[in-house]
């Protein structure tokens, strides 16, 4: 999977075919083909958002099947790279709202618990959150890969925040996340 993702010429595909790709990963995955988008790497997945034009990116955000696919192997994958060492004596909840949502009010919500050295993402919002932070999928995917000035979509609006704003800001610094490769 890894080396198929590697090869793809994104800038040789639109938006729909960029989907339409997609589309048939997670068809193949679900069917029990063995191809899973969850069995790319992060190194591969960073580059693929990186490679991926902002278009392509808000079609991923739109659709309804590959939406939350998204959405749940960046929350899953948080847990793999929390790094408990930067996080001695931090006990925060994190809540998500994304923008353009099937849930309450038109947003989708996760939560992101990081309590006793442990990082928990989920869609149980039972937790009373310390942040909320709310932000369109398509950025949210670019800015948990890496590939979007974090501090940059805080000033100008693109992230907002609700509650205490220092977890907010510092949240990134408590995982490892692969770097983007420069072509």
């Amino acid at each position: 999977m890894n080396a198929f993702a590697e090869k793809l010429i994104l800038g040789n595909l639109t938006a729909p075919q960029f989907v339409q790709v997609l589309e048939t990963l997670h068809m193949l995955g679900s069917a029990g083909a063995g191809i899973e988008l969850s069995s790319l790497s992060t190194d591969v997945l960073v580059d693929v958002v990186r490679r991926a034009s902002r278009d392509q990116l808000k079609a991923i955000a739109e659709h309804p099947e590959l939406r939350p696919v998204f959405l749940d192997e960046i929350f899953r994958r948080m847990s793999e790279h929390f790094l408990p060492e930067k996080a001695r004596h931090v006990d925060f909840v994190v809540s998500w709202r994304f923008s353009e949502g099937t849930g309450e009010d038109g947003y989708d919500r996760f939560q992101t618990v990081i309590e006793d050295g442990v990082c928990v993402s989920s869609t149980d919002l039972s937790r009373t959150p310390d942040t909320t932070i709310t932000l369109s999928v398509d950025d949210f995917i670019r800015m948990a890969t890496g590939n979007a000035a974090v501090a940059a979509m805080f000033v100008t609006g693109r992230v907002k925040v609700k509650g205490e704003y220092a977890p907010a800001v510092r949240f990134s610094s408590y995982f490892d996340i692969p770097k983007p490769t420069v072509d």
